[in-house]
């Protein structure tokens, strides 16, 4: 019988991500109101060793698997593992990260356990003993509740980054770690080559405060400008489809539907008209402020603060607001 509550854990470059803490928090929330135990899988190299870790967050046991093969995220590798895993375990709730990875690996997974899954979801509740996930639905236009049918398992849902509280991490307490039996796949088909990663900048996904600029920067150079305030502001730089079209700005800083959805704490939008598609990339954010000098622009529809005025003379101006604050602190 389906019992418990398990999460994906994501680990990159030697360390959990931010989001697999948060994902950990809410299987937590989730564990306790059905009154079961909290688990997790996780995948990579070296991972042994921080597994343990994941008890700080409410997770009881860890089922890591630990082998070179597995240090970049491939399908073809992780999916059948996880889903080896979870035959075993066959917890009633599986929760995963709703970031690239995580979105790909949870649908490949739910597949070949014939299992329902809601992706990207921005709330999670029990009710009556089983699992019901919110996520947005019409490119953001509105929130869709979503049930299981009976006697289904596990129901599955991945969890927007972002957006799921983190609990406070109890240092004292420690997971127990087990390295589960499973079948690796003896020959792949794809590999890894090579990771081209940026350098020194915030993951736009898990950045808590995103500066995004659009066809309103007219000219690729003036990003500058935003790249300054994220800086000060400990932020990533992100852009809308139009600039990223125009090739001012990589595909990987794109915000909206065809590019990343983010729930920042801070989302600054500076000479971005609004397009249905970029506000469906981060109408979640927690604080919009929108930065135009067309009143008209639908990007003030989702704002929280709106600053009708020329973003070079404001950006500048801010900056230097901030600077004279950090200063004096």
């Amino acid at each position: 019988m389906a019992q418990g509550v398990c999460v994906i854990a994501e680990f990159r470059n030697g360390a959990f991500r931010r989001v697999s803490f948060e994902v950990a928090s809410e299987g937590k929330r989730l564990a306790d109101a059905l009154g079961e135990p909290l688990t997790a899988i996780a995948l990579g190299q070296g991972i042994a060793a921080a597994a343990a870790d994941l008890g700080e967050y409410g997770v009881e046991k860890v089922y890591a698997v630990d082998q070179p093969v597995l240090k970049d995220y491939l399908a073809e590798t992780y999916a059948p593992v996880v889903a080896e895993v979870l035959r075993t375990l066959q917890p009633k709730v599986v929760l995963s990260p709703a970031s690239v990875d995580g979105k790909d690996l949870s649908a490949r997974v739910a597949a070949r356990l014939g299992a329902g899954l809601a992706q990207d979801c921005t709330a999670l509740q029990i009710e009556a003993g089983a699992l019901k996930a919110k996520r947005p639905v019409y490119g953001g236009k509105a929130l869709a509740w979503y049930e299981w049918a009976d006697g289904t398992w596990p129901q599955m849902a991945s969890c927007r980054p972002n957006v799921m509280a983190c609990v406070m991490p109890d240092s004292s307490k420690q997971a127990a770690v087990e390295t589960p039996a499973v079948t690796l796949p003896a020959a792949l088909k794809t590999r890894v080559v090579a990771v081209e990663a940026a350098d020194g900048k915030v993951d736009l996904a898990e950045a808590q405060v995103i500066i995004s600029g659009g066809r309103g920067l007219k000219a690729p150079e003036n990003f500058a400008l935003l790249e300054e305030l994220a800086l000060l502001l400990g932020g990533a730089v992100g852009a809308s489809r139009a600039a990223v079209d125009a090739g001012w700005r990589p595909h990987a800083e794109q915000v909206g539907q065809t590019g990343k959805v983010v729930t920042p704490s801070l989302y600054m939008a500076c000479g971005i008209s609004g397009a249905i598609q970029h506000l469906a990339g981060m109408g979640s954010s927690k604080f919009i402020v929108a930065v135009n000098k067309d009143p008209e622009a639908p990007i003030f529809s989702k704002a929280d603060y709106g600053v009708v005025d020329d973003l070079f003379q404001f950006v500048p101006a801010f900056i230097e607001e901030v600077k004279k604050l950090k200063a004096a602190c």
